[in-house]
Protein backbone atom coordinates (compact mmCIF):
# COMPACT_ATOMS: atom_id res chain seq x y z
CA UNK A 1 0.00 0.00 0.00
CA UNK A 2 1.19 3.16 -0.70
CA UNK A 3 1.02 6.32 1.52
CA UNK A 4 -1.18 9.18 -0.08
CA UNK A 5 0.73 12.82 -0.22
CA UNK A 6 -1.73 15.50 -1.34
CA UNK A 7 -0.89 17.60 -3.95
CA UNK A 8 -1.26 21.30 -3.73
CA UNK A 9 -4.68 21.50 -6.24
CA UNK A 10 -6.50 18.10 -4.06
CA UNK A 11 -6.00 20.04 -0.98
CA UNK A 12 -9.96 21.59 -0.32
CA UNK A 13 -9.53 24.09 2.38
CA UNK A 14 -12.91 25.41 4.44
CA UNK A 15 -13.96 28.20 6.96
CA UNK A 16 -14.82 27.31 10.56
CA UNK A 17 -16.41 30.15 12.98
CA UNK A 18 -16.01 29.57 17.02
CA UNK A 19 -17.58 31.40 19.46
CA UNK A 20 -15.35 32.31 22.31
CA UNK A 21 -18.09 33.20 24.73
CA UNK A 22 -17.67 31.28 28.03
CA UNK A 23 -15.09 28.65 26.67
CA UNK A 24 -12.18 27.98 28.85
CA UNK A 25 -9.13 29.13 26.85
CA UNK A 26 -7.41 25.71 26.62
CA UNK A 27 -10.26 23.85 24.93
CA UNK A 28 -11.08 26.51 22.52
CA UNK A 29 -7.32 26.73 21.75
CA UNK A 30 -6.65 22.43 21.20
CA UNK A 31 -9.71 22.45 19.00
CA UNK A 32 -8.63 25.43 16.80
CA UNK A 33 -5.11 24.05 16.29
CA UNK A 34 -6.74 20.34 15.25
CA UNK A 35 -8.69 22.77 12.12
CA UNK A 36 -5.28 24.31 11.38
CA UNK A 37 -3.30 22.12 11.22
CA UNK A 38 -6.12 19.55 9.45
CA UNK A 39 -5.87 16.53 11.95
CA UNK A 40 -9.70 16.56 11.39
CA UNK A 41 -9.01 15.47 7.60
CA UNK A 42 -8.43 11.77 6.08
CA UNK A 43 -6.06 13.32 3.65
CA UNK A 44 -4.04 14.54 6.72
CA UNK A 45 -0.02 14.99 6.04
CA UNK A 46 2.44 16.08 9.01
CA UNK A 47 4.22 18.01 6.70
CA UNK A 48 2.07 19.84 4.42
CA UNK A 49 -0.64 22.56 4.91
CA UNK A 50 -3.68 20.58 4.70
CA UNK A 51 -5.61 22.39 7.69
CA UNK A 52 -8.83 25.21 7.68
CA UNK A 53 -9.32 28.89 7.88
CA UNK A 54 -10.57 29.55 11.58
CA UNK A 55 -12.25 32.59 12.76
CA UNK A 56 -12.65 33.12 16.51
CA UNK A 57 -15.36 35.95 17.66
CA UNK A 58 -15.82 36.85 20.82
CA UNK A 59 -12.64 36.58 22.40
CA UNK A 60 -13.19 39.16 25.15
CA UNK A 61 -15.59 36.95 26.66
CA UNK A 62 -12.91 34.02 27.14
CA UNK A 63 -12.59 31.68 30.17
CA UNK A 64 -10.12 31.09 32.38
CA UNK A 65 -10.53 28.36 35.21
CA UNK A 66 -8.96 28.92 39.07
CA UNK A 67 -6.68 31.44 39.92
CA UNK A 68 -4.70 31.72 36.39
CA UNK A 69 -6.27 35.51 35.59
CA UNK A 70 -4.57 37.20 38.55
CA UNK A 71 -1.67 33.94 38.30
CA UNK A 72 -0.90 33.77 34.71
CA UNK A 73 1.49 35.83 33.36
CA UNK A 74 2.58 36.87 29.99
CA UNK A 75 6.45 38.16 28.94
CA UNK A 76 7.54 40.29 25.90
CA UNK A 77 10.87 41.54 25.15
CA UNK A 78 11.68 44.42 23.02
CA UNK A 79 15.59 43.49 22.53
CA UNK A 80 16.77 46.22 24.91
CA UNK A 81 18.53 45.76 28.01
CA UNK A 82 15.71 45.69 30.94
CA UNK A 83 12.83 46.24 28.51
CA UNK A 84 11.06 42.87 29.52
CA UNK A 85 7.29 43.51 29.81
CA UNK A 86 5.14 41.58 31.99
CA UNK A 87 0.99 41.44 32.21
CA UNK A 88 -1.48 38.98 34.24
CA UNK A 89 -4.25 37.42 32.00
CA UNK A 90 -6.58 39.49 32.77
CA UNK A 91 -4.67 43.00 32.18
CA UNK A 92 -4.05 41.39 28.26
CA UNK A 93 -7.26 40.64 28.32
CA UNK A 94 -8.48 44.09 28.89
CA UNK A 95 -5.94 45.30 26.89
CA UNK A 96 -5.95 43.59 23.69
CA UNK A 97 -8.12 40.05 24.41
CA UNK A 98 -7.45 38.82 20.37
CA UNK A 99 -3.76 38.30 21.59
CA UNK A 100 -4.90 36.20 24.68
CA UNK A 101 -6.21 33.81 21.98
CA UNK A 102 -3.40 33.78 19.50
CA UNK A 103 -0.85 33.19 22.57
CA UNK A 104 -2.73 29.94 23.37
CA UNK A 105 -2.82 28.52 19.76
CA UNK A 106 0.43 29.51 19.20
CA UNK A 107 1.90 27.64 21.54
CA UNK A 108 -0.07 24.44 20.25
CA UNK A 109 1.26 24.61 16.50
CA UNK A 110 4.86 23.50 15.11
CA UNK A 111 7.61 25.92 16.11
CA UNK A 112 8.69 26.21 11.81
CA UNK A 113 7.64 27.85 8.59
CA UNK A 114 4.74 25.41 8.50
CA UNK A 115 3.38 26.91 11.89
CA UNK A 116 3.84 30.48 10.87
CA UNK A 117 1.98 29.28 7.39
CA UNK A 118 -1.07 27.78 9.62
CA UNK A 119 -0.99 30.41 11.98
CA UNK A 120 -1.65 33.36 9.42
CA UNK A 121 -5.21 31.24 8.83
CA UNK A 122 -6.31 32.07 12.07
CA UNK A 123 -8.58 35.16 12.07
CA UNK A 124 -9.58 35.89 15.87
CA UNK A 125 -11.98 39.49 17.14
CA UNK A 126 -12.71 40.52 20.67
CA UNK A 127 -16.22 40.98 19.62
CA UNK A 128 -19.17 39.28 17.73
CA UNK A 129 -18.63 40.91 13.95
CA UNK A 130 -16.03 39.35 11.70
CA UNK A 131 -15.48 40.70 7.87
CA UNK A 132 -15.29 37.18 6.53
CA UNK A 133 -19.13 36.52 6.01
CA UNK A 134 -18.54 35.75 2.05
CA UNK A 135 -17.00 33.07 2.65
CA UNK A 136 -19.49 31.27 4.79
CA UNK A 137 -18.02 29.77 7.40
CA UNK A 138 -19.52 26.72 9.12
CA UNK A 139 -20.07 27.48 12.94
CA UNK A 140 -18.93 24.80 15.41
CA UNK A 141 -20.24 24.74 18.89
CA UNK A 142 -18.18 24.09 21.66
CA UNK A 143 -18.95 23.17 25.48
CA UNK A 144 -18.89 25.72 28.24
Amino acid sequence: MRTFVPKGGEIHREWFLIDASNVVLGRLSTTVARLLRGKHKPSFTPGLDVGDFVIVVNASRVRLTGNKWHDKRYYRHSGDPGHLKEQTAQELRDKTPERLVRYAVWGMLPKNRLGRQLFKKLKVYSGPEHPHQAQQPQQIKLEA
